[in-house]
């Protein structure tokens, strides 16, 4: 559950995690909704994309 201490990589990770998310734009969407600032600059780095991407498809397979 979302605090409102955590930074937008933080909680961006704990989302791709969670599998609640099935997209970067989802994510990202969601990230805006919880009033984080300057989402797409602060997820637009090839590394961080990576992370999140494997994350989301990791928390989404089955089993």
């Amino acid at each position: 559950m979302y605090d409102g201490t955590q930074s937008t990589v933080e909680r961006a990770l704990e989302l791709a995690r969670s599998g609640s998310v099935g997209s970067m734009g989802e994510l990202r969407k969601k990230l805006s909704a919880e009033q984080h600032i300057a989402v797409d600059i602060t997820l637009s780095g090839r590394s961080i994309q990576a992370q999140l991407k494997a994350a989301i498809a990791e928390a989404r397979k089955p089993g």
